[in-house]
């Protein structure tokens, strides 16, 4: 029986359609810069807000009104909740779902157990991918949930805890790899401290990178051919987690020698988290090579921690597109919506409700961005702003042409320095809302 037997698969409508259950800006097809819509955000749904969320928060039970869903952790209930889960994506059309281990099976009494669950459900999602075609974007454990994991996973004090961190990702590789997926995912939830004073953190950095390189082996031991990603994040559950930001991933890859096997999956409320906008993360991953996808959600300007809100703003998703096309595009990641509805959103529908908004955020986002870069105005302006390093003394200093004493015999030859221009950031934030 139809979990959301009211819906159809959502239909592209255009700009003038009012229909809250049909895209108006999201044409799968439509060819944006020589590359589809679909081809350009690989779209992912994730299993873990969306399926598992029940809207409680520290002051409140659950609110959501999920009828498939009886509350047990039995395997039985988890493949129920797999068949309502490709109803869902397929209906919305996203071509990519992701999921943490600990959301598709119940863990058991043991590791033995939670193995024996977590092939149960996987032998659902491999036949609900088969006949629907939706794909596996990425897979993760869960390493941040259970009591054991209370002082970190591969950055605990205790040994026993990083052995089964390792025997819980040996296992969830694997599955992913039997499901196709095309990336795996990092995120050291509790992989950080709360208190230096008990705390060694070269010791806790070096066995995360033992930890990472494990992972790396195992991978090409078993033939998994996906990209590896980190997904940073600089405190919260932690008061400071290891993958503070991007600058600070790609340090502890190159610190530990893994700069050549992990990318970045960066999130936008990460991003506030750190103090960053997601334009400066996607740009700083960008130049160094590293962007793999991105978790697109957003966070609430008022409230100071990660609140997973669907994106509808324009201005943001054109800034993150502006950065994608910049770097072109996410290769094998994707646009995954890491986001949840609002605890006051209880009802089935307004998955939908929230899923098609972002969507349509992101299409109409990457259409500001494609005319902003087709109209050439700002690009002209940024390189014009560094004219002065195209030629002469600056193209010397970039070749590494001049030293200290060429320069100082170019500045006592010229004076002093030619007069700054304005860097007009008025007219530029002006000429951005032109395109709004």
């Amino acid at each position: 029986m139809a979990a959301f037997p009211e819906v159809q698969k959502i239909t592209y409508e255009g700009p003038q359609s009012q229909n809250p259950l049909a895209f108006r800006w999201y044409n799968e097809q439509e060819v944006v810069e020589g590359k589809t819509m679909r081809d350009h955000f690989r779209f992912s749904v994730v299993y873990w807000h969306t399926f598992r969320g029940t809207g409680s928060d520290p002051f409140g039970a659950g609110t959501m009104l999920r009828p498939w869903d009886d509350g047990s952790n039995s395997v039985e209930n988890a493949i129920r909740r797999v068949r309502v889960a490709f109803e869902f994506i397929e209906k919305l059309g996203a071509p990519y779902y992701a999921f943490h281990d600990r959301d598709v099976a119940p863990e058991g009494d043991s590791l033995a157990e939670t193995n024996r669950n977590f092939d149960a459900v996987a032998k659902a999602l491999r036949e609900e991918q088969q006949r629907t075609g939706i794909k596996l974007l990425w897979g993760t454990a869960n390493m941040f949930s259970h009591p054991r994991y209370l002082h970190g996973a591969a950055t605990t004090c205790n040994a026993d805890v990083f052995a089964f961190a390792g025997s819980q990702v040996k296992k969830c590789l694997e599955v992913t790899k039997e499901l196709g997926g095309e990336n795996y995912v990092f995120w050291g939830g509790r992989e950080g401290y709360q208190n230096l004073f008990n705390t060694d953190m070269k010791r806790e950095l070096d066995h995360l990178g033992r930890f990472m390189h494990l992972a790396v082996n195992y991978a090409k031991e078993i033939g998994f051919d996906g990209q590896f990603l980190i997904e940073p994040k600089p405190k919260e559950p932690t008061k400071h987690q290891y993958d503070s930001d991007a600058a600070a991933c790609l340090n502890f890859l190159r610190a530990y020698g893994l700069l050549d096997h992990f990318k970045l999956n960066i999130e936008t409320n990460h991003a506030t988290l750190a103090g960053h906008t997601m334009m400066h993360e996607l740009d700083y991953a960008g130049m160094q090579g590293a962007l793999g996808s991105i978790d697109a959600n957003t966070g609430d300007t008022l409230l100071g921690w990660d609140t997973d809100q669907f994106p509808t703003s324009f201005y943001l998703t054109a800034e993150i597109m502006l950065m994608l096309l910049k770097y072109g595009g996410l290769g094998r990641g994707g646009v995954n919506f890491d986001a949840k509805v609002r605890r006051e959103s209880f009802e089935p529908i307004d998955l939908f409700h929230a899923h098609v908004g972002g969507m349509d955020a992101f299409a109409k986002g990457l259409k500001i961005a494609a005319a902003i870069r087709a109209d050439g105005e700002l690009a002209a302006f940024v390189k014009n702003r560094y004219a002065t390093w195209d030629s002469g003394i600056g193209a010397q200093i970039e070749s590494g042409a001049a030293d200290f004493r060429a320069l100082e015999a170019y500045m006592l030859k010229k004076g002093e320095a030619s007069p700054n221009q304005s860097g007009r950031q008025e007219m530029l934030e002006n000429l951005i809302n032109r395109y709004l």
